[in-house]
């Protein structure tokens, strides 16, 4: 997909699972089954852990980024049993090779927020057991605030953030900070800018990719957890692993207008089956849309 001189793919970096409860927050069972999908015999739900590939010339040089980096392969095996974290069918790897890139050929990568399920890629163990960075040429992007918060979590989400997955990058330099909203580049009627929340947890960055070049003028948000299905269009389906879930309401109400009447592409960065959409209104409220498949994976 072009936006602008940007070429857009989608990653595919393996599956996973959670909760369906957790994923849903009050929403009961029998509603948010047929929103969504049944879960296992634990309760969990089929997820996927998306990354954005995005390439082209912006900021002044041509660029490989990607947004997020999924779960990554360091987790012990009863924690990768817990979050049924598969990675037979896809890894990060082998999904940045079928583009021709490689690890070293990464040049930046944007940070939506520090959780597991987004971070984890950003480092890998060696043979030695070693953690080093996975993208060894790459700047990582991420919010000083939320920066601040991950490595000073609450009880409540103390668990979702592993030092191992960002401590060494900040350590090593390899941190950019980003206070707030804003572009981050902008070039030639394209930008790639931030629309910061903080319902889910402190100063998570969703991505908008915004373009007015000619026939490829097209705006592509990836909001990340703030709207991690499809399913979670609709305004009180909000998930219990959020700090602040009165605030991501309000966030929903806020963000969805603009993405509603400017006609933004919405990556579902973990729905199991459907990538990305478009958000539609009815008399019942925003809703989901027509669906739309970025790259295929089949």
């Amino acid at each position: 997909m072009q936006c602008g001189s940007l070429t857009i793919d989608l990653l595919e970096t393996g599956d996973f699972a959670l909760d369906g409860g957790a994923m849903f927050g009050v929403v009961p069972r029998n509603l948010w089954e047929k929103a969504y999908h049944a879960p296992d015999e634990q309760n969990r739900i089929p997820m996927k852990a998306r990354c954005l590939l995005i390439r082209g010339h912006i900021g002044g040089k041509d660029r490989v980024i990607l947004v997020d980096t999924g779960n990554g392969e360091k987790f012990p095996p009863k924690l990768a049993a817990m979050y049924k974290i598969d990675n037979t069918q896809f890894r990060l790897e082998t999904s940045l090779a079928r583009f021709g890139v490689t690890p070293n050929d990464v040049t930046d990568v944007i940070l939506t927020h520090l959780h597991f399920d987004h971070a984890g890629g950003a480092t890998k163990l060696t043979s030695t057991g070693e953690v080093v960075p996975f993208f060894p040429e790459a700047r990582y992007y991420v919010q000083r605030d939320h920066l601040r918060w991950a490595q000073y979590p609450t009880e409540k989400d103390r668990a979702s953030f592993l030092k191992e997955n960002f401590e060494l990058l900040v350590s090593a330099g390899l941190v950019e900070m980003i206070d707030g909203n804003g572009a981050l580049w902008a070039e030639n009627g394209t930008s790639i800018g931030f629309h910061c929340v903080h319902g889910h947890t402190k100063a998570l960055q969703c991505v908008m990719i915004e373009s007015t070049d000619g026939e490829n003028t097209g705006r592509i948000c990836f909001p990340a957890d703030l709207i991690p299905t499809s399913a979670h269009v609709a305004i009180p389906y909000v998930m219990a692993y959020d700090n602040f879930p009165l605030t991501t309401i309000e966030e929903k109400k806020t963000l969805f207008p603009r993405l509603y009447e400017e006609n933004w592409l919405v990556v579902f960065e973990h729905d199991g089956f459907a990538q990305a959409g478009y958000i539609a209104l009815s008399e019942k409220g925003f809703m989901r849309g027509e669906e739309i498949t970025i790259t295929e994976w089949h």
